[in-house]
Formats: C-alpha cells, structure tokens, sequence
C-alpha cells in the first residue's frame, strides 16, 4: 500500500484556519494542527484533572498545519500552489510566520493510530464534555453533556481556544426553545452542543461539501434531531429567522457575514462570533457597529476573543 503524504506548512496561530483553508482547497483528504496557542492555559481533562501544558510536548511559537494528500498527488504543482497562497496571506492582513513548506511521507495504518493517541475526552465548559466516538466514557456528574466527534483525521474535537469559548458562551445564551443557525459548522460541534443544551432547531451551514459531511456523520454519533446541514455561503439566500446566530471562522470571514445577520436575528435575538485573534478586535467591533449590533459580552483565552452581540434599542 502506498504512503500517503503530509505536507505542513509552519505559518502564524493567527493565519491557522487560513492556511487550513487553503490546504484543503489543494484537495487535502485530512488537515491536522499544531498551534502553539492551544497550549496557553490548562486544560481540564474529563475526569477533572488539570493538565499543566508544560507537561505536554508541545511547540511554543507559531503553528504547523499538517494536511494529508492521496498517493500520487503531484508535489510539484502542489508546493507551487501553496506557496502561492500562503504568499497571499500578509494581503489578508496575516502574519505568515515562517511559511515553509515541508513534505514527508505516512503509512495509513500509523496516521491512523497516531490520531487516537492525542484525542481524549476532554470537559470544556460547566457542562459539555467532548468525547471522541471509540472512547468508552461514560458522564460522570450529573448534568454532564457528552459529545461524540469522530475528527476523521480533518476536524479536531473541540480543543482550539477558538471553540471552547464559543461552546461557553452557548452556554450562557441559551434558555431553551430558541432557534439557531450555525454558520461554518465545520466538524458540526457547535450545532451539537446547542441541541444537547435545549434549542429546539438548528440550521448549520459551511461553504465546504467535505465539511457538510463531516458534520453529518458527527450528528449521527449523538443522540440529537432538529438540525439540518447544508452548504450554503455564509447566510447567503437565508430566510430562516433565528434567536442565536453563531459564527466560529476566521475574523476575516467574519467581516462580510456580520452585515447579513440582522435579517435573520429575531427581535432580543444574539449573536454569537469566536474565531477572532486579538488583532482583529477593533476591526470586529467596527463591522458590527455598523450593522447596529453592540457587544454585550466578550471573553478571552489567551489571544483569541468571542464577542455576543445584539440588537440595541433605545
């Protein structure tokens, strides 16, 4: 059997989903990531032990994108590519870090393998815990919400500071009953999560098709309803009205689809964006000005922010 081939690219924490982006539109099968600040605080593992990232092997600048090719992919016009669009990346206001390109080769059997050894059940927030699908674990306090993710080797399971800030201001916002669209639902976690904490309906969308399934398989690993997954660009042609609106992309993206979520947002209805390196606050904040949402909330880890926002009368 052929090896498959992992190239990485070794670029900025901010620049991480950019350049996963790009590795994916090259037809990577899988991406893998290693970002020095997933490592900036603690982690409490499921059975509440406080993991001191110390203790863990880890880079401590900048991030390596990892993403898996085919047998056979044609490396030159591949480098080519990529370069190309990693070269675009100070243009998109992104530090590109060191931007090389390295490329080994990775039995299947091993890939396989390696995954299951980094990936374990970890607590997030209060009450979600994020499970992957061939661990036994079993909730162990009452009130405990489980996840199932199989991260395929191309989604992670939800350790990003990205999305644990997201899953815990979903926590916040949501009373029960509400409706809510989910905008680039990537591996679908969040659309998981907010069904298992008591919305009634759930929208997801992502502009990729390999996304679309991923979450699709995840869905069937938990024992939710009510959601509904499609490709779709951004809120694009969306009617669907909706009590929480909730984004975790990069903060570029961010800034064409904040215009697009008052149509949606029901009166008293939030807004919920993560995904934004510290550097983009202020153009963040600005885009959602001008769009009549105030910030009613922000939260941080490390260098990544999420904003809550909503519609202020007076």
């Amino acid at each position: 059997m052929d090896d498959w081939i992992a190239v990485t690219i070794d670029t900025s924490t901010e620049a991480v989903e950019a350049v996963a982006n790009f590795l994916m539109e090259a037809g990577a099968e899988g991406i893998q990531i290693d970002d020095s600040a997933d490592y900036a605080a603690e982690v409490k593992t499921a059975t509440g032990e406080w993991l001191d990232p110390d203790s863990i092997p880890h880079r401590k600048s900048g991030a390596g994108v990892t993403g898996y090719f085919a047998p056979h992919t044609h490396l030159g016009e591949l480098r080519q590519t990529l370069a190309a669009r990693v070269a675009q990346l100070a243009g998109f206001g992104l530090a590109p870090g060191a931007g090389t390109i390295t490329v080994d080769d990775i039995a299947t059997v091993n890939w396989a393998n390696e995954w299951k050894k980094y990936y374990h059940p970890l607590r997030l927030t209060r009450f979600l815990t994020v499970v992957p699908d061939w661990s036994d674990y079993q909730p162990t306090q009452t009130g405990e919400l489980i996840m199932r993710l199989d991260p395929e080797m191309a989604f992670g399971t939800g350790s990003h500071p990205t999305t644990a800030l997201m899953l815990q201001l979903l926590e916040a916002y949501i009373r029960g009953g509400e409706q809510m669209i989910d905008v680039g639902t990537g591996s679908g976690i969040l659309a998981i999560a907010a069904r298992l904490l008591g919305v009634s309906a759930v929208l997801a969308t992502d502009v990729d098709d390999i996304a679309v399934a991923n979450a699709e398989a995840n869905l069937a690993l938990n024992p939710v309803d009510q959601i509904t997954v499609q490709a779709n660009d951004l809120l694009t042609g969306i009617t669907t009205q909706a009590d929480i609106v909730c984004a975790n992309i990069l903060a570029e993206v961010l800034v064409p689809l904040i215009p697009q979520v008052p149509s949606v947002l029901k009166p008293g209805g939030v807004c919920l964006l993560s995904g934004i390196y510290y550097d983009k606050e202020a153009t963040i904040k600005e885009s959602l000005a001008a769009a009549g949402l105030t910030v009613v909330e922000e939260r941080r880890r490390g260098e990544w922010l999420a904003f809550a926002a909503k519609v202020v009368t007076p």
